[in-house]
C-alpha cells in the first residue's frame, strides 16, 4: 500500500516534534526530517533497534509501554541533537562560545570535553531532582501542611489533592514554555505531525493542502499520555498509605513503570477504538493539546509530510482497519 491509495485506516506511524522538524517513527524506519537554514528539507533516517526487537518479553502487555517509554527517550535525545545540528542551532551556539568569559576560556583549556561531560551530568541530575521535587515531594509537603492547620478530617483526599496539584504544575509549566520562540514552533510541527498522520489515516494523498485541512489534535498524542499517567497517578496514590513526603515520593518513583504500562494501553485503546469511554478517557490529554499543538505554515507541514512518506511501509503492515 502506497501513501497515495485512497483508504482510511488507523496507523501505527507515530512522530515528535523537533527542533525545525519532526520525526516519524514507522514500524521498520525512524526518519528525522528538518528545515535547514538554507530552507530546504534534510532529512535522514535515524538508527535505532527498539527495545522489544532485543528482547521480546517487553511486546507483553503493560510491559510493552515500559520499553516504548524508554525507547522514546533514548530516540527524542539522538534526535534533537540531529535536528539541532541541522537547523543551524549548534552554528548559534558556536558563535555564542566565542564571546564566552575568560573563566569559561580557562575550564575548556583545561578540562575540555571532560567539563562539558561533568556540566552535563550535573545539569541533568539537578532537572530529575527539581522535577521529583516539585511533582512529588512538594504536593505531599502542602497536604501535610493543610492537614496540620484543618485536621484530620480531609485525609481521604490526600491522592486526589496531589494529583491536581501535579496536574496545576504541569499545566503552568507547558504553558511557561509555550512563551518561547524557539518552544512555540516546536508546537507548530507538532502540529504538522499530527495533521499529516490524520491525512494518511484518512487515506488522502500526502499533500499541503489535504494536511491542512485535518485537525490537530490526536488522541494517541503524547501530551494525551502525560496527562493520563498523572490521573491513573491519582488512582495508584489511594493505595500508598504513607504521609511523609520522602517515603511517598519514593514509593511512587517505584510505582511509575506501572502507571506509564496502564497509561500506554489506554491510549493505545483510545486511538483504535471510538466510543464513549474512550472519549471521556481521551478528552482531558485533547483539551491538553490545546497549549502543546498548535496551527503550522505550509513549510512546516511539507517537513512533515517529507518524514512520513519515508516510513510508510510498502505492505501496509502499519495499518489497521478503521
Amino acid at each position: 500500500m502506497t501513501a497515495n491509495n485512497p483508504e482510511k485506516c488507523i496507523t501505527s506511524i507515530g512522530g515528535q516534534a523537533l527542533i525545525e522538524g519532526i520525526l516519524m517513527r514507522g514500524p521498520h524506519r525512524i526518519e528525522v526530517a528538518v528545515r535547514t537554514p538554507e530552507g530546504k528539507i534534510d532529512s535522514e533516517e535515524l538508527q535505532y533497534v527498539p527495545i522489544w526487537d532485543r528482547w521480546p518479553v517487553f511486546r507483553l502487555p503493560l510491559l510493552r509501554g515500559v520499553a516504548s517509554f524508554a525507547d522514546s527517550l533514548c530516540m527524542s535525545s539522538r534526535a534533537l541533537d540531529m535536528s539541532s545540528e541541522k537547523s543551524g542551532m549548534t552554528d548559534i551556539e558556536g558563535e555564542e562560545e566565542e564571546n564566552e568569559s575568560k573563566l569559561d576560556q580557562w575550564i575548556d583549556k583545561h578540562l575540555g570535553d571532560k567539563a562539558a561531560k561533568v556540566f552535563m551530568v550535573i545539569g541533568s541530575v539537578l532537572g530529575v531532582a527539581l522535577a521529583i521535587a516539585l511533582f512529588f515531594l512538594v504536593p505531599t509537603a502542602l497536604f501535610n501542611l493543610l492537614l496540620h492547620v484543618t485536621g484530620s478530617g480531609l485525609a481521604g483526599w490526600r491522592s486526589p489533592f496531589e494529583g491536581v496539584l501535579r496536574l496545576i504544575i504541569f499545566v503552568a509549566y507547558i504553558g511557561l514554555l509555550g512563551f518561547q520562540p524557539d518552544v512555540k514552533r516546536m508546537f507548530r510541527y507538532h502540529g504538522a505531525e499530527h495533521k499529516t498522520i490524520f491525512c494518511y489515516e484518512a487515506g488522502l494523498p500526502l499533500t499541503v493542502d489535504n494536511v491542512r485541512r485535518q485537525g490537530r489534535f490526536h488522541p494517541r498524542c503524547g501530551t494525551s499520555f502525560m496527562v493520563l499517567m498523572i490521573l491513573i497517578g491519582i488512582l495508584v496514590g489511594l493505595f500508598i498509605p504513607f504521609s511523609n513526603p520522602f517515603l511517598r515520593t519514593f514509593v511512587k518513583l517505584l510505582c511509575i513503570p506501572i502507571v506509564v504500562g496502564l497509561g500506554y494501553e489506554l491510549i493505545r485503546y483510545c486511538g483504535r477504538h471510538e466510543n464513549r469511554l474512550t472519549r471521556i478517557i481521551a478528552a482531558p490529554g485533547l483539551w491538553m493539546q490545546r497549549l502543546t499543538v498548535k496551527e503550522p505554515d505550509d513549510g512546516m507541514m511539507e517537513v512533515a509530510i517529507a518524514a512520513m512518506k519515508k516510513v510508510i511501509p510498502a505492505n501496509g503492515e502499519d495499518r489497521i482497519a478503521a
